[in-house]
């Protein structure tokens, strides 16, 4: 599912889960158990990639369609876990963005202290809404973050992607460089912010997060439920089923 190497000061976390990096139970579990792993790690800084031309298709439609309300009521709270645990993570946390990083995918990628992406046609944007799901609270306070606000209410409403050059002027992609550059300059980048005292670092990224966490702390739990709700009830299972099928017959 995920590789973990070391270069130096920095751990580099390969997601490897398939063709696309879906997220599900097992997925997202694995990837938050190394992050609280490399908590207490020497290593100063997390590099977070995927491989080929995808760094993560968001939520593992597939599996929601199958699994139906009981899967989707153990889903989400590892999927909850997966961003909390990366966004308020106290080292810094690199995403080398090396294709498309679609709904959850963008998320993921959003959660991360610098977002470094490779040219090309990829596509990054949230596309939640056009599934039929409404955002996890998590998921929404991380995208708020990232999204330069101009963009915000239309990127999460149109459910519209774009390639990293444009994601870049929307506050989704910090960087965009060349393909054969990505992991070394996400590597540089890493180990700049690896060089910070790591207690005035983290004390600085929780600062930086401190709105995210306080709007989780009034309203988490009342959206939470709200989401919960919404994405379980049969109307919602429906309309993903559809969403899988139109997918797969494009494919």
């Amino acid at each position: 599912m995920i590789e973990l190497s070391r270069r130096g000061n920095v751990a580099v976390i390969t997601m490897a889960y398939g063709k696309a990096n879906a997220l599900d139970i097992e997925f997202c579990d694995a990837i938050s158990t190394q992050f609280e792993k490399l908590r207490d790690a020497p290593e100063r800084a997390v590099v977070l990639t995927g491989q080929g031309g995808m760094f993560s298709a968001g939520v593992n439609l597939l599996k929601l369609s199958d699994g139906g309300a009981d899967y989707v009521r153990r889903f989400l709270p590892a999927l909850h876990r997966l961003y909390e645990t990366i966004f308020f993570f106290g080292k810094p946390v690199i995403a080398a963005v090396n294709g498309h990083a679609i709904a959850g995918g963008c998320v993921l990628e959003c959660c991360a202290d610098r977002r470094i992406a490779a040219a090309g046609s990829a596509r990054i944007g949230v596309t939640e809404l056009l599934v039929g799901v409404p955002f996890p609270p998590m998921a929404f306070e991380v995208m708020r973050f990232a999204t330069a606000p101009q963009h915000f209410v239309d990127g999460m409403l149109s459910g519209a992607t774009f390639t990293p050059d444009v994601a870049l002027t929307r506050g989704l992609i910090d960087q965009v460089v060349e393909p054969s550059e990505l992991l070394d300059r996400a590597l540089a980048a890493a180990e700049t912010l690896a060089a910070l005292p790591p207690a005035t670092f983290a004390l600085t990224k929780q600062q930086f997060r401190q709105s995210a966490a306080d709007a989780m702390e009034r309203h988490g739990a009342r959206v939470e439920a709200a989401s919960t709700e919404i994405w379980t009830s049969a109307a919602t299972i429906d309309r993903v089923r559809d969403y899988v099928a139109k997918t797969l017959k494009k494919a």
